[in-house]
């Protein structure tokens, strides 16, 4: 991943720069959110990956699946990553974007896996007990993961704070090792 990152960072950072000048970072989101999931289904990267596609047809089919999802410069932003081969890198760009635009907004982007679902006021308390932790207003991603058996597992960008039953299992483990 962080070659890809390493790769996508310039497009990301450039996209974000515009989005930012035209005011259009929530229409960007959206873009490419929508590119991202047109080129991570498996047919699809299959197609980009076939080297008997051109990037003449590649690009048509492209530009028509994200018809009327994408603006001008969304087109032109696909024109350029097929010239230059860099179709692969849309999830990355995607991510890397969301996350300049949290930085700039002021918040952080959170995934919470939960071994049970939070209720309306145990959310509450926990979005504000993070943002405490975080210094920072937090977007959360809530998933239900049985496998925790109990707790909570927290990633914010690079930090992850492992609250979960099956972690301190594992950490157990290694210490009795």
């Amino acid at each position: 991943m962080s070659e890809l990152a390493t790769l996508a960072r310039p497009y990301a950072a450039a996209v974000f720069k515009r989005a930012k000048e035209t005011g259009t970072t929530t229409k960007w989101s959206q873009s490419l959110a929508f590119m991202s999931g047109v080129l991570s289904d498996t047919e699809m990267s299959g197609i980009v990956d076939n080297p008997k596609v051109s990037n003449e047809r590649l690009l048509a089919l492209i530009l028509d699946i994200c018809q009327g999802q994408v603006d001008n410069e969304g087109e032109n932003f696909l024109k350029l990553l097929v010239s230059n081969k860099r179709l692969t890198l849309v999830p990355a760009i995607a991510e890397l974007f969301e996350a300049y635009k949290a930085d700039d907004e002021g918040y952080v982007g959170v995934e919470v896996f939960t071994a049970y679902a939070f209720s309306e006021e145990a959310q509450l308390n926990f979005t504000s007990t993070l943002e405490k932790t975080l210094s920072k207003k937090v977007h959360m991603n809530i998933t239900v993961d049985k496998s925790l058996i109990g707790g909570v597992l927290v990633r914010a960008g690079d930090r992850v704070i492992d609250g979960s039953i099956r972690g301190q299992l594992q950490h157990m483990q290694k210490a009795l090792q």
